[in-house]
């Protein structure tokens, strides 16, 4: 009795080893809701006649062309890339900061921002790169987030080069997904309005 008892128990733990495991939902993040009303204590500033604007699509490069949430271990391989594998963002994360730019832009501001469909010819372009949106790994404990953006300030009808910088920011995160996203996101609200300021002063000067 006892050996069909023994072999019906291994069948059953046989059963078990075989059944496939669930798969560990997706989980999809975006760089949070968008404003309906002005967030900071940026100046509005009158203009005569305001200049129009054409805020462009943000390029990137390949590796960042993706929805994946990059990361790198700094103290083991600086150049290799990693990414999450259960995390991804909503859209690759140049159209998530082109969305996210183009709102507070128009929340914050005043200037007419026009749409490349729209057929109208506006008075400047700004035109950006992302170079980094990632997380750092300097230790297996501590981590920041990068976001790397090159931004141009082009005057259409001359099309001459009006102003240039290199936005760099970095906020400390917790060693997950979770954290990278989070860190992320409060990079980007400051790269809003770091940008948002730049763009004001620049304009204000012509």
């Amino acid at each position: 009795m006892k050996k069909p008892l023994i072999a019906l128990f291994l069948l059953i733990l046989t059963g078990c080893a075989l059944t496939p495991q669930p798969t560990p939902p997706i989980a999809i993040y975006d760089l949070g809701l968008t404003p309906t009303h002005a967030e900071s204590a940026i100046t509005k500033q009158s203009f005569t006649q305001l200049p129009s604007l054409l805020i462009t699509d943000i390029t990137s490069p390949g590796w960042l062309d993706n929805q994946a949430i990059h990361y790198r271990l700094a103290y083991h391989n600086p150049a290799q890339l990693y990414s999450y594998a259960n995390s991804r963002w909503a859209a690759a994360p140049a159209a998530l900061l082109t969305r996210q730019i183009n709102n507070h832009i128009k929340v914050n501001t005043e200037y007419k921002i026009v749409n490349s469909v729209d057929g109208v010819q506006a008075e400047y372009a700004l035109h950006a790169v992302l170079e980094d949106f990632s997380q750092i790994y300097e230790t297996t404990n501590n981590s920041h987030a990068n976001i790397h953006l090159n931004v141009t300030l082009i005057e259409r009808r001359t099309r001459s080069l009006r102003a240039q910088r290199k936005f760099m920011i970095q906020k400390t995160a917790s060693t997950n997904a979770a954290g990278a996203v989070y860190a992320l996101i409060e990079a980007s609200k400051q790269l809003n309005y770091d940008i948002t300021d730049w763009l004001t002063n620049e304009l204000a000067a012509k």
